[in-house]
């Protein structure tokens, strides 16, 4: 018999900081925060709402409150490509113990929840999943990572900066005996100066590692709509900016969230400096953690690129559970599915298929 679907509730922001107000001690990623949906509403996209769900409710407890918290999932409503669709992004955040049945419960929730919601139409629901059963299936596009590595800020300094290999250590020195110097630029100063002086160096960094970034504008609506949530680092040589990132900090864990270098930065070691010194601020402020976001798995092997310096700063690997895609509608979701792999197949099966073409032209010639 198919277990009872969760109770679930639309949060409004006092009732979302009175449920996790309730959990210090579970680790709430800023995406699934009302803050980060209103940065994700600047942009242009469209936050649907955040939904806890509760495993019973007690009698004796108010109209349609009460019961376990469960878990809690802020969704954006995406109608990309023309697949509408709900998508969880780092979430949902599990309260309760994600046994493999709570979990099969909960996304059975999910299915009758957005099945039966006049307001939305979607092909699939978008969330992490941590233990994969049918009729879950792989994300149509790449999703969260599902792996990274996590350093202790709870270290005094000294220990913190021994527990780094000496590949980092010694390029930690070697910038310093350079003249980087690392600056932390003020609210008031984030946009100009990011406009002015630090895009340009994400341009590079893009070109040179072949990946496409956001528009200027999108960095600069991240640091204004969650200001007190962001820090901005630069690393300066001669007076010159030359590498960045950007951190966010949510109830004591702290992100590396995104980073940019020129060729002269790589030279003179600048992002090694540059990571130690925001590691040094996220502790002055509070922070136990700092994620330092994706490394390679099997399911994301383009991330082989970053992982090597990322593993300099800390032996700590934490496996997160893989994004992956809930069918509402399963036969369009399998035309969806079948139609981008044609898609992204498409030039190699065109190549193979003119090879062979080519084969048979120059066998059928030396038959003749």
């Amino acid at each position: 018999m198919n277990a009872e679907p969760y109770r679930y509730e639309e949060l409004d922001r006092k009732r979302f900081d009175e449920l996790i107000d309730a959990h210090p001690d579970t680790v709430v990623p800023l995406e699934q925060t009302p803050q980060w949906a209103e940065f994700e509403r600047e942009t242009g996209r469209r936050p649907f709402g955040i939904f806890a769900y509760f495993d019973g409710a007690p009698a004796a407890s108010p109209a349609g409150q009460g019961g376990t918290l469960v878990a809690i999932a802020s969704y954006l409503h995406s109608t990309r490509r023309f697949r509408e669709s709900m998508v969880v992004v780092n979430g949902p955040v599990w309260f309760a113990d994600r046994t493999p049945a709570a979990e099969q419960r909960l996304l059975a929730t999910l299915r009758s929840q957005f099945g039966a919601d006049p307001r939305v139409d979607p092909v699939f629901v978008r969330v992490q999943v941590e233990h994969p059963r049918p009729p879950v299936a792989r994300a149509l596009e790449p999703g969260w990572y599902d792996r990274e590595i996590v350093v202790d800020l709870t270290q005094d300094e000294k220990a913190m900066l021994a527990s780094f290999r000496p590949n980092a250590r010694q390029s930690i020195r070697k910038a310093t005996r350079a003249g980087v110097q690392v600056r932390t630029i003020d609210h008031a100063e984030r946009a100009e100066v990011f406009s002015r002086e630090l895009f340009p160096i994400m341009e590079e960094t893009a070109t040179r590692d072949g990946f496409s970034s956001f528009n200027s504008d999108y960095y600069q609506t991240l640091l204004e709509s969650l200001r007190d949530y962001t820090e901005l680092l630069v690393a300066y040589l001669d007076d010159k900016a030359i590498a960045w990132l950007i951190t966010t900090e949510y109830r004591g864990y702290a992100v590396y969230y995104f980073a940019a270098s020129s060729g002269e930065a790589r030279r003179t070691f600048a992002p090694y400096l540059l990571l130690w010194e925001s590691f040094r601020m996220l502790k002055a402020n509070g922070n136990h953690s700092c994620g330092l976001t994706g490394i390679v798995s099997e399911t994301y092997p383009s991330l082989a690129n970053v992982t090597t310096f990322k593993r300099n700063f800390s032996k700590n690997v934490v496996e997160l559970p893989t994004t992956f895609d809930v069918p509402l509608k399963p036969w369009r979701f399998r035309a969806l599915s079948a139609g981008l792999r044609l898609r992204r197949r498409g030039p190699g099966l065109l190549r193979t298929v003119v090879a062979r073409a080519r084969g048979l032209a120059t066998t059928g010639t030396r038959h003749d």
